[in-house]
């Protein structure tokens, strides 16, 4: 009993933060806002075209969670997928679309206003 009373007196709750009214932050794009999907448009703004298995890596993810972000991304129209063999081995590649392009520039402005209001 003593333990459990003990840990909720060392780790404080979160506060949450408030952002002021009238200050005209923008919202965050909720579509490139996850981690993995901000990794993968990234990594590709950088480093356009990147494979499948390049992606993970970098990454450092999983298959099936790679799949599902880049999808998500594919059905907003940030990235595109291109299927291919090399051989007899499948090959998907990922290249950022203009409007994913112009949705990471938006996000990161978007970020940068956030920063400077926590600033001030």
């Amino acid at each position: 009993m003593k333990s459990a009373a003990l840990k909720k007196s060392i780790s404080p709750s979160p506060t949450p933060v408030a952002v002021p009214a009238g200050r005209g932050l923008p919202d965050l794009d909720r579509v490139i806002h996850p981690r993995v999907r901000l990794g993968i448009v990234s990594a590709l703004a950088a480093n356009s075209p990147l494979s499948f298995n390049d992606l993970k890596d970098l990454l450092q993810t999983t298959d099936g969670n790679l799949s599902v972000h880049a999808r998500k991304l594919e059905e907003a129209g940030y990235v595109a997928c291109t299927k291919s063999f090399e051989g007899r081995m499948p090959k998907t590649e990922y290249t950022l679309t203009a409007a994913g392009r112009k949705a990471l520039e938006k996000y990161l402005n978007h970020m940068d206003a956030l920063i400077q209001a926590m600033k001030k």
